[in-house]
């Protein structure tokens, strides 16, 4: 670096701060202590936003000794900490219903009071919306769209084990409809019906 340069000249450099006593601070909490407190301290749990005013030397024997969960259950502590992952905020299962608990059976949808349909309406339970290739894949293992993972499973190993041609001796009278069967259970599990 050269000294003697132009753009050294240049450089500013701000002051130095110069310590001035400090007016109208509040005095230390502490009992007995006569210095200003300016550091803050927080009054504990169910007191937010309230704080003591104590001089560096306290702040930091407070701090040092300070716990939050002082006075807590082992059972408030988890919760606490189980709380704090989702920032103290509710949370709800992806496309779950926004209640603690699952709703009746026979309650009306959400916005619609039971009054709308009368008091003996009930919400049919939501089945699964299927595609039309897969609708073709379900006709081909003779289900129908209400047919859950397991039934898809189900029916795919007893019709391969009936028109499989060793368990039929060797006939292959059967090996076209096989092989519509293998290829419909392959996609209804790639889409996940199966």
């Amino acid at each position: 670096m050269n000294l003697n340069s132009r753009f050294f000249d240049r450089i500013r450099v701000k002051p130095e701060p110069r310590e001035e006593p400090v007016r109208d601070a509040p005095r230390c909490d502490h009992p007995g202590c006569a210095a200003p407190g300016l550091h803050r301290a927080p009054q504990g749990r169910l007191r937010e936003g309230q704080y003591f005013f104590f001089c560096l030397d306290h702040v930091r024997e407070y701090n040092a000794n300070y716990n939050y969960f002082n006075g807590m259950s082992t059972q408030d502590v988890a919760r606490y900490q189980r709380d704090a992952l989702t920032g103290h905020r509710p949370t709800w299962a992806m496309g779950g219903a926004r209640t603690t608990g699952a709703a009746p059976a026979d309650a009306a949808p959400a916005g619609m009071g039971a009054g709308a349909f009368g008091a003996g309406f009930r919400a049919e339970p939501e089945r699964p919306r299927h595609g039309v290739a897969a609708l073709r894949a379900l006709g081909v293992l003779g289900l129908d769209d209400t047919a859950d993972a397991a039934a898809v499973k189900a029916r795919y190993k007893d019709l391969v084990k009936r028109l499989h041609p060793d368990a039929n001796n060797g006939d292959r009278s059967n090996e076209d409809r096989l092989r519509e069967i293998i290829r419909a259970y392959k996609y209804l599990s790639s889409v996940r019906c199966g």
